[in-house]
């Protein structure tokens, strides 16, 4: 029996959606598009899940696209326009858009599409061990799964453009340090981490915390005035959601504030 190639495990508040195919360092193929878009979609439809972790199964987080699985075929030409358009970029959109925190425990190799999909996570923990790797030049292609967008917004346009072209591998640790990651952790430290700030999450004001990741969004692309006027809007939603008047409360009232996420 195949195993499932992508696996979710339910906890209290929060989800863990684990990519499973260790014998290919969780390369895409098998239908993992697929069944990544469904595990982020149910987490989306689940109103107990508050948070979310995204990792890989074995000794890596993904190797990016399985070049095995059809998509490249020697001696024919590709339409790979349509295999981004029908399987990649869905699942940037929906990671995107969630309404919820989204953590990136990358475990192992993070390589072409693979690294990019841990960099569109909003909170990206690293073990030691672990390497990105922009491998699209290697055989002639251009980063996708967000990749020419995400990159020169994390590192800057002359890192972005370093670690397009050349396709070296980036140490956690130089990740952390250049601002592309949130923290490298002994590998052993990993999950423990991944776990605890899933569950901080599933305790918070995750509506506001959806609004925090669409400001923040918003002003990749909007000038300082535009910016302003969404923070206006988005400050004016948060304001009738019920946790802020709880966290209002409970400050004053001068105890823990009891958050249920609803907007």
């Amino acid at each position: 029996m195949t195993a499932a190639p992508v696996l979710t495990e339910v906890r209290d508040g929060y989800r863990v959606v684990t990519l499973n195919r260790p014998d290919r360092l969780n390369a895409f193929g098998e239908g993992m598009h697929g069944a990544l878009l469904a595990a982020l979609t149910e987490a989306e439809a689940d109103r107990g899940c508050r948070a979310l972790i995204l990792t890989g199964a074995g000794r890596g987080f993904c190797a990016g696209q399985d070049l095995s699985d059809g998509v490249a075929t020697a001696g024919q030409i590709p339409k790979l326009e349509e295999t981004i358009e029908r399987l990649y970029n869905p699942i940037v959109r929906k990671l995107r858009d969630l309404p919820l925190p989204v953590i990136a425990a990358v475990n192992g190799v993070a390589a072409g599409a693979g690294a990019n999909l841990a960099f569109g996570c909003d909170i990206v923990l690293a073990a030691r061990s672990a390497k990105f790797v922009q491998s699209f030049a290697k055989i002639g292609l251009v980063p996708d799964c967000g990749g020419s967008w995400l990159l020169p917004r994390l590192a800057g346009r002359a890192r972005a453009r370093g670690l397009a072209l050349l396709a070296e591998p980036l140490a956690a640790e130089q990740a952390e340090t250049w601002g592309l990651i949130w923290k490298a952790l002994d590998d052993a430290a990993l999950m423990g981490e991944a776990h605890r700030l899933a569950a901080h999450f599933a305790a918070q004001p995750t509506a506001g915390l959806a609004l925090i990741k669409r400001a923040l969004d918003e002003a990749e692309v909007n000038d300082l005035d535009r910016q302003l006027d969404r923070e206006r809007d988005l400050q004016g939603e948060a304001g009738r959601t019920p946790d802020y008047m709880e966290g209002v409360a409970a400050f004053f009232e001068k105890r823990p504030p009891r958050f249920t996420g609803r907007a």
